[in-house]
């Protein structure tokens, strides 16, 4: 099994997500988003870290299961990563990490991230 954290980089995370934010959609970008914040957190334990940077990673991957650039589907199994992160580290993620992701949602989307 590859370990997709090798593929995470804070500066790749802001790439993807700058690049496809219209194409993976609100809901996983939010998801992407609360992660990433929740990482950033000097408060969150280093287990919690180690998955979410293992799912940020694989959503940053080039070559995934199904390839981000299928039409319709290409992101389907990046939105299951990152929901599968989510629940993994539920407890870890705080009203701030929401806040900030609704924050930069709101620069992304427009009024209806709020």
């Amino acid at each position: 099994m590859d370990d997709y954290s090798q593929h995470y980089s804070e500066s790749s995370f802001w790439e993807k997500l700058g690049r496809y934010a219209g194409r993976i959609g609100r809901e996983a970008v939010e998801k992407a988003l609360v992660l990433y914040y929740c990482l950033m957190d000097p408060q969150t334990p280093s287990q919690a870290k180690l998955v979410i940077v293992a799912a940020l990673g694989y959503l940053i991957m080039p070559l995934d299961v199904i390839p981000d650039l299928m039409p319709g589907t290409g992101f389907s199994d990046d939105v299951g990563a990152l929901s599968v992160a989510m629940a993994t580290v539920a407890a870890h993620l705080t009203d701030e990490h929401w806040q900030q992701a609704k924050a930069k949602l709101s620069q992304w989307f427009g009024e209806e991230a709020r």
